[in-house]
């Protein structure tokens, strides 16, 4: 009774403290400047409570005229005041908007709702997102994903920004000269592999620039999670050195070969008796630059990286020894993908020393259920991990998801593993499906159960402010079908576009690996867009309204032109010339018909993320290189041997306005030109690269 007691004075001494702040103190409350950003003066409109409590929480009540948000943490009271947002205010804070005009009045909350959740860990990001989505963000983009992160409950994030600075600094005390670390740093749209040892250099040399811009954005996104009370995931230290840093440094190195044709940075030995020096100066740099960290990221021999001849047992503990001897609380957090992380690296390192994140939980789950296809037999041992969602691949244009299999694997996790710790965001790219990442973030929040479709109703009505019965209509269309890719189908993300697509009668999907389905029947994307068209004059000016129909509507139109090149191609393969011809002319005009339908929305613009590189640049080089960057990634995604032998090209395609009219249009043209000139001949195949590298330099 004494300890209940105590704990409740304690309790109420936090509470009562924070209405005894005055105005200037009461501005570091990270929550109000939250609110402040999503509208001026939205912070005198709730009463906020930071109190104790023995689980994750969140609670809404009414005092007054002001809503009463309360909760164990920051980012579980900004998780409050989302739910409050979405589901009394009908407004719905999305990548598509992060700022609203709440009412003067807000309505208010008629009885104590409370949320709590088991579920310690909430993480957000894939190292490729990095890449992707924020090759080329400011601080002013950067501050409003991390508000989007802590309203959606995130309270860990990997934080791989600046990094280059860590390793110039480490390369330049081990000896590099400059060029030589600018020959092993890789340009902004493709740091995300060099991190994860895929390949050096590519995209570079960044210039001075680069560095100094770099390490001031990291510190700042570094310096806003902790105010919210995200923990910043580090880069940690996993045996990467430069491929010639045998000859350079006299070092013990494995050469785990080639990754789609790139050169990986070679893997120092845990054997090398330098490989605890080279550690300590590498966290030695970061923690300069960044701080000291709970948990660090790292992913020795992603996708394949060659093993034999490394001691899989001692490169394990050597990567955990030097890590907790940087912070000794510290957790190494690494990706479960493919056969990573390798069982004989891991079974020997302590019980809560290691996090993985399983991830691509909706669709190959890895955590040991052998109802799901390529399961891994016992999961991660002892292990804790994250169920996550992986979704997009390449930050590809397109809807998609598997809405049953999302909530049903969660909760089959939740019931069924002693090792489940939370959820987590995974996805290559962001800014897509906002229905699909709102759906993940809210499960841990939920204790039971719940099919789609009585979650997606109250969706819908938080999503535009209002029901309405054809909108409704609209999306079980999409749930039932584009939006639930059943069990058992390993397909990388949304049905990719064929316009998107290298021209060939058979395209059925523009990248390598995608294993693109017709899952769903293209006419039910169609009904919903019909449906939407007829519901928009009712919802003119409603920014979310307004992005859906536009994604929608393009889906649309990506079917139909499925449907007609499979008509072109029937025509062709029939010999009949003018129905190939009329066919193929309608198929070029729908494409001009899509690229004006997209030029609407800054979303789904080419201008809108190679300006974004642009602004970067600080001189006519640097906006060239950063241009040239942007436009590589997202076609050849390298030179001809990585883009055709290495299967990289259009991996990162985009169904944008600008992209479509300017490489797309012209390369299916010039397709379909060819077989008219020498229809009923057998021809050989185009080349298409010269083209597309002409394009990413054109401009």
């Amino acid at each position: 009774m004494i300890k209940r007691i105590t704990s409740f004075i304690g309790l109420l001494f936090l509470t009562v403290s924070l209405y005894a702040l005055n105005p200037a103190q009461l501005a570091q409350n990270p929550v109000q400047q939250l609110l402040e950003r999503i509208d001026k003066g939205a912070s005198r409109k709730f009463q906020v409570e930071l109190v104790q409590g023995p689980v994750d929480f969140f609670e809404l009540d009414q005092n007054g005229k002001k809503v009463v948000v309360r909760g164990n943490t920051w980012v579980n009271i900004a998780t409050g005041v989302n739910w409050y947002l979405k589901y009394y205010a009908g407004v719905h804070l999305s990548w598509n908007g992060m700022q609203a005009k709440l009412p003067d009045t807000l309505p208010e909350v008629p009885h104590r709702e409370r949320h709590e959740t088991a579920q310690t860990f909430r993480y957000d990001f894939n190292f490729c997102t990095f890449s992707y989505s924020m090759a080329f963000w400011d601080w002013e983009r950067w501050e409003k994903e991390i508000d989007w992160m802590a309203l959606h409950g995130i309270n860990m994030s990997l934080a791989l920004t600046g990094t280059e600075v860590v390793w110039k600094n480490v390369l330049t005390r081990l000896g590099y000269a400059k060029d030589e670390v600018n020959q092993f740093v890789a340009g902004p749209a493709f740091t995300a592999w060099w991190l994860m040892n895929n390949l050096e250099g590519w995209g570079g040399p960044v210039p001075d620039s680069w560095y100094v811009q770099q390490e001031q954005l990291q510190k700042k996104i570094v310096t806003r999670m902790k105010e919210l009370g995200i923990a910043p995931i580090l880069p940690g230290y996993c045996g990467m050195v430069p491929h010639d840093a045998a000859q350079k440094l006299g070092l013990n190195v494995k050469d785990p070969g080639t990754w789609c044709s790139y050169t990986r940075p070679a893997f120092l030995q845990p054997e090398d008796s330098r490989f605890q020096e080279i550690a300590a100066i590498y966290y030695q740099e970061l923690t300069k630059l960044y701080g000291v960290s709970d948990y660090y990221a790292m992913d020795p021999f992603h996708e394949g990286g060659n093993t034999q001849g490394v001691n899989l047992d001692a490169a394990g503990k050597s990567v955990m020894a030097a890590m907790k001897k940087a912070n000794p609380k510290a957790v190494w957090v690494i990706q479960g993908w493919q056969e990573n992380p390798l069982p004989q690296m891991i079974e020997n390192l302590n019980k809560g020393d290691l996090l993985v994140l399983d991830l691509f939980s909706e669709c190959t789950p890895h955590w040991g259920n052998p109802a799901y296809p390529n399961y891994r037999a016992g999961g991660y041992g002892k292990h804790e991990w994250l169920y996550c969602m992986l979704l997009n691949y390449g930050a590809n244009t397109g809807l998609h998801g598997r809405m049953d299999e999302l909530i049903n694997g969660y909760y089959d996790a939740k019931e069924q593993s002693q090792t489940l710790r939370g959820v987590g965001m995974t996805p290559e790219g962001i800014e897509n499906n906002p229905v699909m990442f709102e759906l993940l973030m809210e499960l841990p929040w939920r204790s039971e159960r719940f099919t789609k479709e009585a979650w997606l109703q109250d969706y819908v009505k938080a999503r535009y402010g209002t029901d309405h019965p054809l909108v409704q209509q609209a999306w079980t269309l999409l749930a039932q079908g584009i939006y639930n890719c059943p069990k058992g189908t390993i397909q990388q993300g949304t049905t990719e576009s064929v316009f998107c697509a290298r021209p060939s009668l058979t395209a059925i999907q523009a990248s390598s690996w995608a294993d693109s389905k017709e899952y769903y029947t293209p006419e039910s994307v169609m009904q919903a867009a019909a449906l939407m068209r007829q519901a928009a004059p009712d919802f003119i000016g409603n920014n979310n309204f307004e992005y859906d129909l536009t994604d929608i509507c393009r889906q649309a139109n990506a079917e139909k032109g499925r449907y007609l090149l499979k008509s072109i191609a029937g025509a062709y393969h029939a010999g009949e010339q003018l129905l190939f011809r009329q066919l193929y002319q309608r198929f070029l005009h729908l494409m001009l018909e899509q690229d004006e339908l997209l030029a609407r929305r800054p979303e789904f613009r080419l201008d809108t993320w190679v300006n974004m590189a642009r602004k970067r640049g600080t001189t006519p080089e640097e906006k060239a290189l950063y241009a040239w960057n942007a436009r590589t990634q997202i076609t050849t995604w390298g030179n001809r041997t990585a883009a055709d032998k290495g299967g990289l090209h259009d991996y990162a395609h985009k169904e944008w306005s600008g992209l479509l009219m300017t490489l797309y249009y012209p390369r299916w043209e010039h397709y379909f030109l060819y077989l008219d000139h020498h229809f009923g001949q057998d021809c050989p195949p185009l080349d298409f690269f010269p083209m597309e590298e002409e394009w990413t330099r054109a401009f």
